[in-house]
């Protein structure tokens, strides 16, 4: 049970990021070098390392490096923001 509360709240705060970054992209019309370049470093550093949140919560995709991607949005959105989540999921478990 606390599993899989701990992969939908995951997917949910993946979601939110992706509306997030597509809100600032194309609603707005505003994109911050900042925010741009956060975006790539963040996959490439997940994918370079091998972080797959998806994959610690059991969640593997068929997709090769779609958890590591999606790994590297979150860490994208800062230190504090995957130290609150991280913190939430490993008391779930």
């Amino acid at each position: 049970m606390k599993q899989d509360v701990s992969k939908m709240v995951m997917a949910a705060v993946l979601v939110e990021g992706i509306i997030t970054y597509f809100n600032e992209f194309f609603v707005t019309g505003d994109a911050p070098w900042q925010m741009i370049l956060s975006l790539i470093l963040g996959p490439v550093v997940a994918i370079a390392y091998k972080f797959d949140l998806p994959k610690y919560l059991n969640m593997e995709s068929n997709i090769p490096y779609v958890g590591c991607i999606l790994t590297g949005i979150l860490i994208s959105r800062g230190a504090n923001y995957i130290y609150d989540l991280l913190t939430k999921i490993i008391a779930m478990h």
